[in-house]
Formats: structure tokens, C-alpha cells, sequence
């Protein structure tokens, strides 16, 4: 029979179980302690309310299975601990005291009551089963040894949330806990769990009242998967700071405690200010861990019935009353209290024969221990699944439930004793594509330069190269020209091999970690600086060396002779080279270029999914990268003004053969611009690789092109249009401005061969006081002509000083290129026959006949006519005149251009003798 009395603060439920034997036994009965407040609130909830129809259900259903306590009934005897410690331990002490002795303690759902109890049951040699009680306190052994308890502890939920997290290889992780002693004991209960576990939990965040500030704090540390303590209250306000931070979505999972109420967000959205459905949007998708109530298998339990069939029964015996999720811990409870005396009995009766289980007392230390050991040993099927203990703490099943569109939904359940997961993937929902990740996927995306452009510039580089190697073989042809002999070949070749060197290290400037690897890459950091390095001085070197060597012969106006030869070029340019290795070799052992990778900030993913990019890009670069490029740049540059002085001091001089200080000064123009303007840019463009590269690519590209163009396509088309041109024997001016006259002189220089040994200014003084002679002879010549001409008769008077000026004419053989047999004869007859003395007179002669005299007039006038044509010829082609290689002595002398102002007369005097 039950008797019930909820007013009395001692509720008695007697359960006699049906005698087997004689009316004795019907009326043995075994007493069991019963801790249970008649209302308990915890979390809002009355824990005990629809306990006691479970226990109803149990004892009756053991009733039916009388074997297994056989002649003995079961008294279940509750006290009211009205969850107040002093309460508690009074009415323990008072049903110690006054009651029948009782063999275990059934009960204890308060943490403060059900712990100080379980502490003092050693003494009492007593043990407790609860089925309420999940504080994790009550999990230490050396403290409570004689505790047991069928419901799994709160910190029964780490162990699958271990499982869980490894399903989905969440191995990032954040903890947000409210400051409350149950919260924190399972928080620091899951990171000795997850110790060791290569799980990480990156942030820990606590709060009392605002969890916004732990929220922030999550989200600055890239927290995606947050695990979550606290109650509903609590989680109003953790979710609606999470919408705020948009801390939601396919990118976040939020799991937190299953044990809420249904609709629980209810009750505590008006004490927040977020609204609704942000809230609702929030919360969606979150995942709630607790224990399983109920079995979910269809297997039947040790009473005979499934789980499904027990709540049947039980919703139909509790009526309209509340329900506990604890009642399947309840109706087990009662099975393994049966089930340990079950075991023990059979222990007495296999070792001792004369003792038996209602022989129990306080101090029976021996009995007390064979229900510990029997207790230790359960092992069955109940409805809320397998009913094992491990060192007192119950490995049950706890379930995994997801927030779906306002309503919890089953989707997973993890079973302690065999310690496997099962996820219903069917009903499990994401709001991505796929679960969401632990951490912002950082894929390290190398900014590499596109095969497209790195393709486009190798063919505009493969062009370059190709024209220098036909200026090259242009150059190697025509060597033996006069244009190509006087410009250097050998060092036209060093400027297209310069040229070439620029131009090979465009491939290596496009080769990064997408073409090669880490090592090499590194490698060509230092040979293509190498390689641009020397080119550039080989190009440059051999330019300025040439415009040296034209600088050295015409501006140096004391030297007599000076030959410089392409070997002492070479040498200069060998020396520039020395320099540029010395550099280079230092900066490789001292300070080696090194790969490094420059990391940017985070870009989202293209393709939308669940990754940020982080571009990378590799560098070549040292410790101390400023000091060297400083050196280089310092030395190019010194060079590089070097060359534009010594094409200004040459520019007045215009033998293209020799001299490029035109070119020279718009390749440095062009170059230099070029080089400012691409290292600036390049500097800029730094994080683009692409832009950067086709910089870097076009200024070598059209540096080197126009330095090549420039030097040699002018030889191209001189040769090409007029060969002799540039070689043959011309006048050129040469303009010197004077530093305290403002005249210029105008000058005419010739024969300006190869080796230009002569002194310039020398002869250009020297030419000019000759053709002043020249000029004065010309006038006493064409004075005589007209005196021979007009009054013949008056050659008697001729000056004798006219023949020593046709003496000095003669005199001028050193400096013609006529025949010196023409001259001699004109030389020879005059000093074999002396003139006479103007008003002399020679007694021998004037008995003679005058026209036997040889300085008659006649004679004098005869000599002259054939003379003087062969003098003219003579002396006009050494001051760029009529040319020597003419060998009509009737051509009439003004067809040079040097002596037009002769008067007609005489060139007709000349033509006509």
C-alpha cells in the first residue's frame, strides 16, 4: 500500500513486495532512506516533482520481479531537506536516530545538503545513490567514497563535446563562462579534458552580468567555435551582444547547455533590449549538450520493458502532474538498489552462510563494504540507457540537440560506455555549405607574377636580343670598314654585349616561387643583380670609354703625338668591371641577399567561401638593403656623369666616326629618366609583382634598346647610304669659344685620319698665317701678270724682290700633295739663273743680242706662261683647293673655292698662256 502526505515534512512510501515463502518472510522488509526536498528550485525548475510516480513504477515493476530480492520487501522512507543545509542534517540525523536502520541512502537532489551528507557517510558506513544530484563537487572520490549516482555529472558533457569537436576537426576553440561555482567547475573540468588532445582553447572569457566585453574579446581572437556556460537568463543577453558583433551564421557554431527549457528565450527577451527575431537569428543553429532522460533504442531494460513503454506508463501515472527530466534516473536508481542487494546476498550466501543483509547496522563495516563493492559492479540495461559506474560517476548517453527554426532538434547522442558518437547527418543543419571552420582559414595565396605578361615580356626581350645580335653581326662584318674601324669595333661589342646581359636579366627578374623553388629563387637574387650590374658597366663603361679617348686627342692641346689604342679601352673598362666585382663580392660575403616573404592583410576569398587570403609575396632582400643599393646607385651615378661630361667636351667635335657625344648625351638623357622613374614606381609598386615586373622590365627593355639604337643604327644607315662619308678627307669646323675675345674663329682642318696625332690647334695657327701669305702672293703675282700682259717693255724694271716672292711660293712643297717634279723644275731654273739687278748693267751682255739674253723680257714673259699654271696647281690643293690629282695644267684656278676673288683678268691670263 502507498501512503502520501505532501504537508508533512516526512513523506513515508511503504512497498511491501509479495511474500514467497512463509508469512516470516512475507513480512522481512528492507528500509531504505529516502533525501528529498518536497520542492526544490533549481534553474527555475522543481527538480523533484514527478520523481515519486517513477519511483511507483519501479517498485511496482519489481514487485513482478520478485526473484531478485526474493522473501524481502523494500522501504523507501523520504525526509524533506527543504534545500537547506542545517534542514538537511536533520532530518539525516533524525532518521538515523529515531528510524529502523537503514542500508542505503536513496536521494540528495540540493548540491550544498547532498554534498555535506555524502562527506559524512563514511562514518555511518552508509552508501547514497542520487538521481539528481550533478554538481561535479561530488565527483571526488577521496572526499565523497561512499557517493553514487545514476544521472551523469554536469562534467559528463566534456567528454562529448571532445567527440564532437574531433568529428568536425574543430581544433580551435573559446570558453565564455558566467561566474558561478557550477559553471566554472565544468569549464575547468573541459580544459583538463581537452588537455593533450591537440585542441586548442585560444580564449577564455568570463562574466558576472555583461557578456558583450568576453564577446568582443572572442571575436578579436578569431574565436569560431565558442563553448558556452551559463543559464538562460545569461544567454538573452551572450546572444544578443553576439548579433551585435555578428558573431552568427555559416562562420560561427555556438554550443552551450541542453538543459534549457523549451521556449526558454521567452521568458527573458523583454529584460534585454535586442529584439526578437535578431535574437532568433542569432540563436539559430546553436548546439545544446545535456543528458539523455530516456533511451532512445527500442531495447527492452531490465524490467521487461522498452524506454518508450516505460514513459507511456509513467506519463499515465503522473496524470496532469509535472514532469522531471530525472524520473528515468529515478526508476533506474531503484533497479540498481535492488540489483546490489541482489549481489549481495548472493555474495553472504556463497562466503557466510549464518549472515545476512538484514543484520546490517552502522558499524557493520563489513557489510558496508560488500554494497560498496556490489554497487561498483552494476551493470545493466536501464531506460535511460546502460547503467555503469566509473569510481561512482554514471556513464550515460548524452544527446545533441540543434536550435532549427524556434525549436530543438535531436541530432546527435554520444554514449559514455562505449565511448562513441553517432550524428543524425540528415538532421543536423549548418548555414554554410559545410560546418563552419575553427579559425579564419588563412590560405597563404603567393602574389605571383601572370604567365600571360611574364610571356609578353620575354618575347619583347627575345626581340631585343635578337636586334643586338644583328648589330652584332653588323659590327663583326664590316670591321675592316673605315666607319666601323675608326668608331672601335671591339668596344661596339662590349656595348652589345652589355646590352645582351640587361636584356637576359628581364627572364630572371620573372622567375619567383611559382616557377622555381624556395633555394633557387634565393639563388637568382644574387645573379641577376650580378647580371644587371655588369651589363649596365659593360655597355656604359665601353660608350664612355670611346668618347674618353676623342676627349683625350682633341682637347689636349699639348701633346704632340698621342696613340691610344683599344687595349688601353679595355683595360678601362676592365677597371670599371673591377670596381662593379669588388662591390658585388663584398655584398654577398658581408650581407648575402636573402629570400624573404612579406605578408599582407587578409583579403576575403574570391569564390565566396569560408577562407580569407592572405597574399605573400617574396622579396630579395638583406639586413642592411639601403647601405648597398646606396653604394651601386652612388657608383652608377658618378658614372653615368662621368660619360655626359665627356660628351659635352666633345660635342663640337663632328666626325661621326669617331666621335658619339650626341648619342651618348640622349641614351644618359633617357637612360636616367628611365632609371629615376622605374625605381620610384617600382618602390610604389612593391606589393603588386605584376605591375613591379613590367616596370622593371619595359625600363631595362627600352634603356638597352635605345642605347643600342642610338649607337648603332646611325653606322647602319651612313653605311648604307654613303660609305666614304664619314672617312674621307674633308674640312670640318671646329668652334672654340675664347675666354677674353668674343670673335669666333672659323677653321678649316684636313686629313684628320685614325690616329689624329697631329697637333690641332698647331696647324690650325700655322694654316691660317699660310694662307695670309698666300693671299698677299696672289695680289704680286697678279701684278706681274699685268705688267707682262700690258707694257711688255717694261719687264727691264721688274724688282728682283719678285723673284725671291716666286721663291717663297715653292717654298710651300712641305705642305702640298702635288708632283715635286713640277716644282723642282720651276725651282731649279731660278737658281741656276739669278735674276739680275734692277738697274745694273753687264758689259758682256749688252754687246750681245737681246734676244739671246735669258732675262729679256721676251724670255721672262715665256717663261712665265708655263710656269705659273704649274705653280698654281701646285700649291692650291695643300689649302683645300683645286685637288693635286688634276693633270690639266689649263684648268683655270677658280674652280677652287678658296680663290674666287681672283680678278678675271687673270684667269684669263692663265688660260689664255
Amino acid at each position: 500500500m502507498f501512503l502520501w502526505s505532501w504537508k508533512l515534512e516526512v513523506v513515508v512510501l511503504f512497498v511491501l513486495l509479495k511474500p514467497r515463502c512463509s508469512e516470516e518472510a512475507y513480512r522481512t522488509r528492507l528500509s531504505l532512506l529516502g533525501l528529498s526536498p518536497s520542492s526544490c528550485l533549481v534553474d527555475g525548475r522543481n527538480l523533484t516533482a514527478g520523481v515519486l510516480p517513477a519511483v511507483h513504477l519501479a517498485l511496482k515493476h519489481l514487485y513482478k520481479h520478485s526473484w531478485m530480492l526474493k522473501n524481502y520487501k523494500l522501504h523507501v522512507s523520504f525526509h524533506d531537506t527543504q534545500c537547506d543545509n542545517a534542514k538537511g542534517l536533520k532530518a539525516f540525523y533524525d532518521a538515523i536516530k529515531y528510524g529502523p536502520n537503514h542500508l542505503m541512502v536513496f536521494g540528495g537532489v540540493c548540491a550544498t545538503v547532498t554534498s555535506i551528507i555524502a562527506e559524512s557517510l563514511k562514518g555511518w558506513n552508509l552508501v547514497q545513490l542520487s538521481f539528481a544530484a550533478t554538481t561535479p563537487e561530488l565527483a571526488d572520490k577521496k572526499k565523497y567514497p561512499y557517493f553514487f549516482r545514476t544521472v551523469p555529472s554536469d562534467n559528463a558533457v566534456n567528454p562529448a563535446i571532445l567527440k564532437l569537436l574531433k568529428y568536425y576537426q574543430w581544433k580551435r576553440v573559446g570558453t565564455l563562462t558566467q561566474d558561478v561555482q557550477r559553471f566554472s567547475e565544468v569549464r575547468n573540468d573541459l580544459t583538463g579534458v581537452l588537455y593533450g588532445e591537440d585542441i586548442e582553447i585560444s580564449d577564455t572569457e568570463s562574466f558576472s552580468n555583461d557578456p558583450c566585453t568576453g564577446v568582443k574579446k572572442l571575436k578579436g581572437n578569431d574565436v569560431r567555435i565558442i563553448l558556452g556556460q551559463f543559464d538562460e537568463e545569461m544567454a538573452v543577453k551572450v546572444f544578443c551582444c553576439a548579433y551585435d558583433e555578428e558573431m552568427y551564421g555559416s562562420k560561427y557554431q555556438w554550443i552551450i547547455p541542453g538543459w534549457y527549457e523549451n521556449l526558454w528565450w521567452e521568458s527573458w527577451i523583454n529584460s534585454s533590449q535586442c529584439l526578437s527575431k535578431n535574437l532568433l537569428a542569432a540563436m539559430e543553429g546553436y548546439i545544446g549538450v545535456d543528458f539523455e532522460p530516456l533511451s532512445s533504442k527500442p531495447n527492452k531494460t531490465i524490467s521487461g520493458r522498452t524506454p518508450q513503454q516505460y514513459e507511456t506508463e509513467y506519463n499515465a501515472k503522473r496524470g496532469d502532474g509535472q514532469s522531471s527530466k530525472f524520473h528515468g534516473y529515478a526508476y533506474d536508481g531503484i533497479w540498481v538498489i535492488a540489483k546490489t542487494l541482489q549481489q549481495a546476498m548472493k555474495y553472504l550466501n556463497a562466503t557466510n552462510k549464518h549472515q545476512k543483509i538484514e543484520d546490517f547496522n552502522y558499524t557493520n563495516h563489513k557489510l558496508g563494504k560488500i554494497f560498496l563493492d556490489a554497487m561498483n559492479e552494476t551493470n545493466f540495461l536501464g531506460v535511460t540507457g546502460q547503467v555503469v559506474f566509473r569510481n561512482g560517476e554514471r556513464m550515460g548517453t548524452i544527446k545533441f540537440t540543434q536550435f532549427q527554426e524556434r525549436k530543438e532538434v535531436k541530432v546527435g547522442e554520444y554514449n559514455a560506455v562505449a565511448d562513441t558518437l553517432d550524428i543524425f547527418n540528415d538532421h543536423i543543419r549548418f548555414q554554410g555549405l559545410e560546418p563552419p571552420k575553427d579559425k579564419t582559414i588563412i590560405q597563404e595565396e603567393l602574389r605571383k607574377i601572370s604567365l600571360p605578361l611574364y610571356s609578353i615580356l620575354s618575347a619583347l626581350t627575345i626581340l631585343g636580343m635578337i636586334m643586338a645580335s644583328a648589330f652584332l653581326f653588323f659590327n663583326i662584318k664590316n670591321r675592316n670598314q673605315k666607319l666601323i674601324k675608326m668608331s672601335s669595333p671591339y668596344m661596339n661589342n662590349l656595348i652589345i654585349l652589355g646590352g645582351m646581359l640587361s636584356y637576359a636579366s628581364i627572364f630572371l627578374f620573372g622567375l619567383d616561387g611559382s616557377f622555381v623553388s624556395e633555394k633557387t629563387f634565393e639563388t637568382l637574387c644574387t645573379v641577376r643583380t650580378w647580371i644587371l650590374t655588369v651589363g649596365y658597366t659593360t655597355a656604359f663603361g665601353a660608350m664612355f670609354a670611346k668618347t674618353w679617348r676623342v676627349h683625350a686627342i682633341f682637347k689636349n692641346v699639348k701633346m704632340k703625338k698621342k696613340i691610344i689604342k683599344d687595349q688601353k679601352l679595355l683595360v678601362i673598362v676592365g677597371g670599371m668591371l673591377l670596381i662593379d666585382l669588388c662591390i658585388l663580392i663584398c655584398w654577398q660575403v658581408v650581407d648575402p641577399l636573402r629570400r624573404t616573404v612579406e605578408k599582407y592583410n587578409m583579403e576575403p576569398d574570391p569564390a565566396g567561401r569560408d577562407i580569407s587570403i592572405r597574399p605573400i609575396l617574396e622579396h630579395c632582400e638583406n639586413t642592411h638593403m639601403t647601405i648597398w643599393l646606396g653604394i651601386v646607385y652612388a657608383y652608377k651615378g658618378l658614372l653615368m656623369l662621368f660619360g655626359c661630361f665627356l660628351a659635352w667636351e666633345t660635342r663640337n667635335v663632328s666626325i661621326p666616326a669617331l666621335n658619339d657625344s650626341k648619342y651618348i648625351g640622349m641614351s644618359v638623357y633617357n637612360v636616367g629618366i628611365m632609371c629615376i622613374i622605374g625605381a620610384a614606381v617600382s618602390f610604389l609598386t612593391r606589393d603588386q609583382p605584376n605591375v613591379q615586373f613590367c616596370i622593371v622590365a619595359l625600363v631595362i627593355i627600352f634603356c638597352s634598346t635605345i642605347t643600342l639604337c642610338l649607337v648603332f643604327v646611325p653606322k647602319l644607315i651612313t653605311l648604307r647610304t654613303n660609305p666614304d662619308a664619314a672617312t674621307q678627307n674633308r674640312r670640318f669646323q671646329f668652334t672654340q669659344n675664347q675666354k677674353k675675345e668674343d670673335s669666333k674663329t672659323s677653321t678649316s682642318v684636313t686629313s684628320v685620319n685614325q690616329a689624329s696625332t697631329s697637333r690641332l690647334e698647331g696647324l690650325q695657327s700655322e694654316n691660317h698665317r699660310l694662307r695670309m701669305k698666300i693671299t698677299e702672293l696672289d695680289k704680286d703675282l697678279e701684278e706681274v701678270t699685268m705688267q707682262l700682259q700690258d707694257t711688255p717693255e717694261k719687264t727691264t724694271y721688274i724688282k728682283q724682290n719678285h723673284y725671291q716672292d716666286l721663291n717663297d711660293i715653292l717654298s710651300i712643297r712641305n705642305f702640298t700633295d702635288s708632283k715635286d717634279g713640277e716644282k723642282a723644275i720651276l725651282k731649279n731654273h731660278l737658281d741656276q739663273n739669278p735674276p739680275a739687278q734692277w738697274g745694273s748693267s753687264d758689259p758682256s751682255r749688252t754687246s750681245k743680242d737681246p734676244i739671246e739674253d735669258i732675262n729679256s723680257p721676251e724670255h721672262i714673259q715665256r717663261r712665265l706662261s708655263l710656269q705659273l699654271p704649274i705653280l698654281h696647281h701646285a700649291y692650291l690643293p695643300s689649302i683645300g683647293g683645286v685637288d693635286a690629282s688634276c693633270a690639266s695644267p689649263c684648268v683655270s684656278p677658280s674652280a677652287s673655292p678658296r680663290h674666287r676673288h681672283v680678278p678675271p683678268s687673270f684667269r684669263v691670263m692663265v688660260s689664255g698662256l
